[in-house]
């Protein structure tokens, strides 16, 4: 159902048992856009769904009447003392049972805050989790009909005469869920459970790799979510039919279930699978227990193969091709996308928007970007493959713009399966496919930046630190995390004033400066309280102190990954000034470049306050650089309608096509065309440009050449 707010409520299972419960969709999505995202840096699964990831499990109990016990005990504290500065006129603190009172409130109120008292705070790091999640589970299925007695109604089972430890209710046995957040350094997976209320996003995926964009001066356009204050707008659109997918987790047996769906079915382009012969494919049936980690398309499959003459071979997803007699880290396949297969979902989301925002049927509904959040590869040091350590990331940072163009001029990346080791993609990742000019897609993507006042957020991908591999586990979570955000909670400045945001400083290390503040801002413990704890029962064991803070797990590869990310900046600013291509550059890009190439600008570091002056809006906006270029966009529109125009008339001359002329209209063409022309000529038009990218002048770069 689609309320007339726009929110829709729908009925859904529990993918085990046979609960069902009500979710509920608000009408504005979040648009997460993944710029300049390094190779494994998170891409694509930005718009996957965590439902794939999420694991189910029993609720376990230590002794159920002890555990009773003291949840009742809990169940019966005055909480209106809990505050640290107590109100002016304290009211009564609401029941955990009681109607008024969600399950979201009782979960604010077992997590430790600043708001509490200290004493508060001790008393709820002495209850143990499981009496939480207990305290959870009860909440969620409490009747008021009960009247305080819900014993009765929760149970476990008597094994050999003594109380079991999976929890029942109405003698169903319960069910929990659980998300796995990377690996720990024996390789086991990190499991975490998730909260009692937590339904997983709803994503309709608007890009992967590549993407067409726009941006727009937001006045201009209509109906768009009052929740922003975006003075200009970043359209984007997806330029592939099919995703170039890789399909990592595949290695699991059943965990990818999208993937593993896609790789059964037909018409698929795969690449570096193996082509399994019939003795391979009998050898995975007879796995038992491995086969029946499959999902079932799979396992469908390989019997289907099994019992049937044709084909000679089969490609099953969880094994890659052998290279040099190991499985490729690398195999891949297109996916149509996820849009273009289930168009409702995308329809229903826009339908929801639209009545939200009261949109006419015959207005356009725009979706602009909401939030940028570009992804970063980490890497320990491999000294066998020669591969130096890029470790310096926690999962969430946050970069003021001369950091963030630094890190997207250099585009540096970990190793991943896609790379063979550390190094530079070329300016926002896209060197190896690009012909322009880096300078004419740096200086769009930072006027992109300037106009729309987007914050540039990373998310790290492969290793938190040298010790913790998280592989896509962060790339996945990031979304679950800004839907749940409100506009003002993902803006930097209330992040920073909250102590939501840490700014990683320089530091002294052997004598020497370690430029640890290139890193920008990364997420606290506060962060993690306050936000994954909308997902998680127990977020804070979910991201440890050292991995909000690598340089704990190993201080000596923490500076080596800072000297690396210097020296290869270094050596990418130099190419930039070598070749002269820095010249092409808008005045605050040169001055970057300077900078990563010496240090300074001018006599000036990225710190002084003229050169952070460079990088604000109304700056840009009044310089004479960006004035040119809507001057330059200007004459290129007039050169342009004035050649249709020509065109046009001299069609009309010619009497051969006389016909042609008036089965085509091309009067009117002509008239449109000339009107057309009238409106770019008008220095109002000049006027209208603002808020815009204006064009980039593309002037050709001369290359001196020693010797020629």
């Amino acid at each position: 159902y689609v309320l007339p707010s726009g929110i829709k409520v729908e009925m859904k299972k529990h993918v085990e048992g046979s609960k069902w419960r009500l979710v509920g969709t608000m009408p504005e999505g979040t648009m997460c856009h993944k710029p300049c995202t390094v190779s494994g840096g998170g891409k694509s699964e930005i718009s996957k769904s965590i439902q794939d990831a999420m694991i189910q499990g029993h609720v376990i109990v230590a002794d159920i009447k002890k555990d009773f016990d003291a949840v009742d005990k809990i169940l019966q504290r005055d909480f209106s003392q809990r505050w640290r500065r107590p109100f002016a006129d304290p009211r009564p603190s609401r029941d955990i049972l009681s109607s008024e009172r969600s399950l979201g409130s009782v979960i604010k109120l077992f997590t430790p805050s600043s708001d509490y008292s200290d004493d508060y705070n001790k008393w709820l790091a002495s209850i143990p989790q499981r009496i939480k999640d207990l305290i959870y589970i009860i909440k969620r299925n409490y009747d008021q009909e009960w009247e305080g007695n819900w014993r009765p109604h929760f149970s476990v089972d008597q094994i050999n005469g003594t109380p079991g430890n999976e929890l029942k209710f109405k003698n169903r046995k319960l069910q929990s869920y659980y998300l796995r957040v990377g690996h720990d350094q024996d390789q086991a997976w990190r499991i975490f459970q998730l909260r009692k209320d937590f339904a997983a996003a709803q994503k309709v995926q608007f890009e992967d790799d590549i993407t067409a964009s726009i941006v727009l001066d937001a006045k201009k356009l209509k109906y768009l979510n009052p929740d922003y204050e975006n003075r200009s707008v970043k359209i984007v659109k997806n330029c592939e039919a099919r995703l170039f997918q890789r399909p990592d987790d595949c290695v699991h047996k059943g965990y990818d279930k999208q993937a593993e769906a896609d790789l059964t079915g037909p018409n698929c382009f795969i690449s570096n699978f193996e082509p399994l012969t019939r003795t391979q494919v009998s050898a995975i049936q007879e796995d038992t227990i491995g086969f029946e980690d499959y999902t079932e398309p799979v396992k469908e499959l390989i019997n289907d193969f099994l019992e049937s003459d044709k084909p000679k071979y089969l490609v099953v997803p969880s094994e890659s091709r052998i290279v040099n007699g190991m499985p490729s880290k690398n195999p891949r396949y297109l996916q149509t996308r996820p849009d273009l297969v289930h168009p409702e979902q995308k329809y229903l989301a826009e339908v929801k928007t639209r009545i939200r925002r009261k949109i006419p049927l015959n207005m356009p509904l725009h979706l602009p970007v909401n939030a940028v959040l570009p992804g970063r590869r980490n890497n320990p040091s491999d000294p066998k493959n020669k591969v130096p350590p890029l470790a310096v990331y926690n999962p969430i940072h946050y970069q003021e713009l001369p950091e963030l163009f630094i890190d997207f001029i250099a585009s540096i990346t970990g190793k991943s399966p896609s790379t063979t080791g550390f190094g530079s993609e070329g300016a926002l990742t896209k060197g190896p496919f690009n012909a322009l000019l880096p300078s004419a897609d740096l200086n769009n993507a930072f006027l992109s930046y300037i106009l729309t006042g987007y914050s540039g957020f990373s998310s790290a991908a492969g290793y938190v630190g040298p010790k913790y591999k998280v592989d896509h586990d962060i790339s996945l979570l990031i979304p679950e995390i800004w839907c749940r955000m409100s506009v003002k909670e993902r803006d930097p400045e209330y992040l920073i004033e909250n102590e939501y945001l840490q700014k990683v400083e320089d530091f002294e290390y052997e004598g020497r400066t370690i430029k640890a503040s290139l890193l920008g801002y990364r997420i606290t413990r506060k962060f993690v309280h306050h936000f994954l704890g909308r997902i998680f029962s127990n977020p804070d064991a979910v991201l440890t102190d050292d991995m909000l803070a690598p340089e704990q797990q190993d201080i000596r590869m923490f500076v080596d990954s800072i000297d690396n990310l210097n020296l290869t900046q270094k050596r990418v600013a130099e190419g930039y000034l070598r070749d002269g291509t820095v010249d092409a550059l808008c005045p605050p890009l040169q001055a970057l470049i300077h900078i990563m190439a010496s240090g300074t600008f001018e006599g000036k570091d990225r710190h002084h306050p003229d050169i952070r002056r460079m990088f604000d809006r109304e700056e840009v906006l009044s310089s004479y650089w960006y004035r040119k270029r809507l001057y330059v966009k200007q004459q290129r529109d007039i050169d342009l309608w004035t050649r249709n125009s020509q065109y046009l008339e001299e069609f009309m001359t010619k009497k051969n096509f006389a016909e042609a002329a008036q089965r085509l209209d091309v009067q009117s063409r002509l008239n449109a065309a000339r009107e057309h022309l009238a409106m770019v000529s008008d220095s109002s038009y000049l006027k209208s440009l603002e808020g815009t990218f204006g064009a980039d002048l593309l002037r050709p770069v001369t290359i001196e050449v020693e010797g020629a």
